[in-house]
């Protein structure tokens, strides 16, 4: 995609959604980062069902290791490997009690040194607590990125630079939940709904769909 053709695309995606927010429940940043942790390899709904009684009381990493491994176990129980995740969020909760005074740190290294907690989970969490021009490359951003042209690369990390290299600084702080919204809802995986798409005419993907019937 050309600058100009990239412009377009999210001026667009803007205009249609100018304050675009995760899907993802959460109280504060703490749990925020949970939710995140938690949501890998699993669906914001099936995050958000398992979570919704979960974060009426465990708000800080001190109540989450009150809680324990067992009692978050049975609460998220519902969730693809949970087991691993309910130790994850234990390990980084007894850190962030240890090492942070019970706070999230504002600051990349720190958050992937917790356990369980990669590039594209505090990339997330930068950008959505902290304000951070990141974008958080996940299944849907990397088909997006890849299909329409804006970004293409082999790998997340290729395509993350190259989206920080060429989303225009405007649109920086939205373009992580712009993409992957539309990859969500738009530009699907198997059957992609290019006839109700706002940037088909910008996309460089060979094989658009009509419109159904």
């Amino acid at each position: 995609m050309t600058p100009q053709q990239i412009e377009s695309m999210f001026a667009r995606l803007a205009a249609a959604d100018p304050a675009p927010e995760t899907e993802l429940a959460y109280v504060n940043t703490y749990t925020l980062l949970v939710a995140v942790v938690l949501s890998a390899q699993a669906t914001d709904v099936g995050v958000n069902k398992a979570t919704a009684e979960l974060f009426e009381t465990v708000q800080t990493p001190q109540a989450m290791l009150d809680l324990g491994e067992e009692g978050l176990r049975r609460h998220i129980r519902t969730i693809g490997l949970f087991n691993t995740k309910a130790k994850n969020v234990i390990a980084l909760s007894a850190s962030l009690v240890a090492n942070y005074s019970g706070e999230v740190p504002n600051d990349r290294d720190a958050l992937e040194a917790l356990p369980g907690v990669g590039r594209k989970t505090a990339n997330v969490v930068l950008n959505i607590a902290f304000g951070a021009e990141t974008c958080a490359v996940d299944t849907h951003i990397f088909r997006v990125a890849n299909r329409t042209g804006l970004a293409p690369g082999k790998n997340v990390r290729i395509v993350e630079d190259g989206l920080m290299a060429v989303i225009p600084p405007a649109y920086r702080r939205h373009a992580h939940h712009w993409l992957i919204l539309h990859g969500r809802y738009v530009c699907k995986a198997r059957k992609p709904e290019c006839w109700r798409c706002p940037i088909a005419d910008l996309c460089d993907f060979p094989g658009k769909s009509a419109a159904p019937g």
